[in-house]
C-alpha cells in the first residue's frame, strides 16, 4: 500500500512526524506497534491508540505489530491475551505476520543486562523496595546511592547469574542501571531493570525466575522489532530520558523514538485498570463484559458497532494535550450509525392492556411496517394486529396534564401503521392500578390515515397480545453519577459515586413475533425506544434485549429530574 492511501485522511501532530520522516529519508518503512499488558480487558482508551498505531500503519503503507509486553507473570493471564487479539479484531484491525511477546526476547534481554553489567552501567543492589524508594528522593531533594552501587564487575556478574538460577528469594535483590542518584527526573535515578519473581509465567513456564521491568523490556522489544515510531500516551514523556538512555547504551539493532498523545478521558466513565479491576473482583459488576463497563468486550456486548467507535476515535482527533471528551459524544457516533443500518422493532416494555371493544372477536389483520426509514432496500415486514393490543404503560395518563397528547380518556391517538383508536374507558384492580383500557377503533383508518383528513397529535407503538412474545430487556445507564468519579466526599472513594440504577431489568416485555428469531449481537431499534441489542443470555423462547443507547440523550432530563 502505497502513502496516504486507505482510510481518510486525517490530520495530527504525530502524522505530520511521521509524513516529514518519510520525505526527509529518516525512515522509508513505517513500523509502529500497539503494546498492551495481558493483565485485563481492553478500553475504549485503547481504542483510541489502536486505531491511531493501526491507522498510521496503513495510511503510510506500513506495519503495526501486537505485542504484548508481558512482563509480569502473577497478573498477566491467557484469557487477556485472547480477549486483546479479539478486540482488535473487532475493531477492524489485523496485524498479519507480526504478533509478538516481549517474553519472546526474554534471553536477548538478559544478554542486553550482561552488556550493561560488563559496561559498568549496571549493578546488583540488595536494598529493599521500601530501601530504594527512600534513597530515590524526590523533585526537590536529590537521591543518594546505594551502598551496592560500586561493586565489581565481576561481583555483579556472578550475582546476577545466580539471581536468574534461582539462588535468591524474591525481592532479595535486584539489578539496576547505574545513571545519576541526583538527575532531576526520578526516572533515571539508578531504575530498577530486573527483579526477583518466582512465579511461573503463561508462556514461559518457570523458565525465568527474574523478570525485566517494563520500562527496560519495552524500548528493547521495540528497538529488537524495528518500531520507527513508539507511540504513547502522556503519562510516559517522564520515561522517555530512559527509554533513550537504554536504547544509546545498548547494541540493539534499530533506534526507535517514542512520541507521546493526550490519553482519551471521558466523562461518567473510570479507565484506571486498577478501578476497573477492583469492581470486576468486587463483583460491583458481573464481569468484564458488563455492558456498563468501558470495555471494548462490555461496548460489543451492550450493541456498540466497531464502526461507531472507530468514527468517535477519528472525530476526537489527537491532540498533545489532556482533556476530556464528553461521553454523549460517544453515545451520538452510535446513534448516528445505528440509525443507518438497524431494522425497526415495536417492544413494549411496560405493557399496558387495551381492548378494541369494537373489533372483530378472532380476527388477526397483518400491517406492513417499514424495516428502515433511513434504508429503502429494507423493506417492510407483516405484523399482526388484533382485537387486544398492549401499549406502553407511560403512553396513557387518566388525568393528563396539558401538554401530555398521548392517550387519555376520550382522546383519539394513532397506532403506528396500524389504526386511530379512541380511549373510552378504564378498569383497575383494588389498588386502584390501571389494569386495561377499552377502546373502539376507526376501521377506515387502516394504515394511519383518516379519509378526512384529521391527525391526532400522538403516534403510539403496539404488539398483539395474542401474537406478542415475552422477553426480558435490559435497561442500561452511566455507571457512575458524576462526570468525574474521582470526586468523592472525604473519606470515601470513587466507589460513592457508583450510580444505583445503572441497571433495570425489566421481565415480560410484549415484543413483536419476528423478535423471537433475533440472535445474540444483533441490533435493532425499538421504536420510540431506542437501541437494543440482542444478548447472549438469551434462550429459545426467552429473548434477552440490551439498551445500547436511548435515541436521544436523556441524561441531562433524567438528573434534573432527579434535582427537582
Amino acid at each position: 500500500m502505497g502513502a496516504h492511501e486507505g482510510p481518510k485522511a486525517q490530520h495530527d501532530f504525530i502524522r505530520e512526524i511521521v509524513a516529514s520522516d518519510l520525505k526527509e529519508g529518516r525512515h522509508r518503512f513505517i513500523r509502529t506497534r500497539f503494546p498492551p499488558e495481558p493483565n485485563g480487558y481492553l478500553h475504549i482508551g485503547h481504542a483510541k491508540s489502536i486505531c491511531l498505531n493501526f491507522g498510521i500503519a496503513k495510511e503510510f503503507g506500513g506495519a503495526c505489530h501486537l505485542r504484548f509486553d508481558d512482563t509480569n507473570p502473577t497478573k498477566e493471564e491467557q484469557e487477556y491475551v485472547d480477549s486483546i487479539m479479539g478486540d482488535v479484531r473487532w475493531l477492524g484491525w489485523d496485524w498479519g505476520e507480526h504478533l509478538y511477546f516481549a517474553s519472546d526476547y526474554f534471553p536477548q534481554l538478559y544478554e542486553y543486562a550482561v552488556h550493561l553489567v560488563k559496561a559498568g552501567k549496571a549493578y546488583v543492589c540488595d536494598l529493599t523496595a521500601d530501601e530504594v524508594r527512600e534513597y530515590r528522593g524526590t523533585l526537590t531533594r536529590p537521591g543518594k546511592e546505594s551502598p551496592y552501587r560500586n561493586r565489581s564487575v565481576e561481583e555483579n556478574l556472578d550475582l546476577l547469574q545466580r539471581m536468574k538460577a534461582g539462588e535468591f528469594p524474591d525481592g532479595s535483590r535486584t539489578l539496576r542501571a547505574k545513571i545519576d542518584m541526583a538527575h532531576p527526573n526520578l526516572n533515571m535515578r539508578d531504575p530498577v531493570l530486573y527483579r526477583i519473581l518466582h512465579a511461573s509465567h503463561h508462556r514461559t513456564g518457570d523458565a525465568w525466575c527474574i523478570y525485566p521491568m517494563y520500562d527496560y523490556a519495552h524500548g528493547q522489544s521495540d528497538a529488537i522489532e524495528g518500531i520507527t515510531h513508539s507511540i504513547c500516551t502522556l503519562e510516559f514523556e517522564d520515561h522517555r530520558p530512559l527509554y533513550d538512555w537504554l536504547v544509546e547504551n545498548l547494541p540493539v539493532p534499530s533506534r526507535p523514538r517514542q512520541y507521546e498523545f493526550a490519553r482519551l478521558n471521558l466523562t461518567y466513565t473510570a479507565l484506571s485498570k486498577r478501578k476497573l479491576l477492583e469492581l470486576v473482583n468486587k463483583g460491583y459488576i458481573s464481569g468484564w463484559d458488563d455492558p456498563r463497563m468501558p470495555t471494548l468486550a462490555a461496548y460489543r456486548r451492550k450493541g456498540y458497532t466497531p464502526e461507531a467507535i472507530r468514527t468517535f476515535c477519528e472525530k476526537i482527533g489527537v491532540a498533545k494535550a489532556n482533556s476530556v471528551v464528553d461521553i454523549a459524544y460517544l453515545e451520538e457516533c452510535q446513534r448516528d450509525d445505528l440509525n443507518k443500518r438497524s431494522p425497526r422493532r415495536i417492544a413494549v416494555l411496560r405493557p399496558l392492556k387495551v381492548v378494541l371493544e369494537n373489533y372483530p372477536e378472532g380476527e388477526v389483520e397483518e400491517m406492513d411496517l417499514v424495516n428502515n426509514p433511513e434504508d429503502a432496500s429494507a423493506g417492510t415486514r407483516k405484523v399482526p394486529f388484533s382485537r387486544v393490543l398492549y401499549i406502553e404503560r407511560d403512553d396513557f395518563m387518566e388525568d393528563p396534564p396539558k401538554k401530555f397528547f398521548r392517550l387519555a380518556p376520550g382522546r383519539e391517538v394513532r397506532l403506528r401503521g396500524a389504526y386511530f383508536i379512541t380511549c373510552t374507558g378504564v378498569s383497575k384492580d383494588e389498588s386502584g392500578l390501571i389494569t386495561e383500557l377499552r377502546c373502539t377503533y376507526d376501521p377506515a383508518t387502516r394504515g394511519g390515515s383518516s379519509p378526512d383528513g384529521r391527525s391526532p397529535k400522538a403516534t403510539l407503538h403496539w404488539v398483539s397480545a395474542a401474537n406478542a412474545i415475552e422477553g426480558e430487556v435490559r435497561l442500561y445507564d452511566r455507571l457512575f453519577l458524576k462526570e468525574n468519579p474521582d470526586d468523592f466526599p472525604e473519606g470515601q472513594d470513587y466507589k460513592a459515586n457508583l450510580n444505583p440504577a445503572s441497571l433495570e431489568t425489566l421481565a415480560g416485555c410484549k415484543l413483536e413475533p419476528s423478535l423471537s428469531r433475533a440472535v445474540p449481537g444483533e441490533r435493532f431499534q425499538f421504536e420510540r425506544l431506542g437501541y437494543f441489542c440482542c444478548d447472549r443470555d438469551s434462550s429459545e423462547g426467552r429473548p434477552v434485549f440490551n439498551r445500547t443507547v436511548t435515541l436521544k440523550d436523556t441524561w441531562a432530563r433524567i438528573q434534573a429530574k432527579g434535582k427537582g
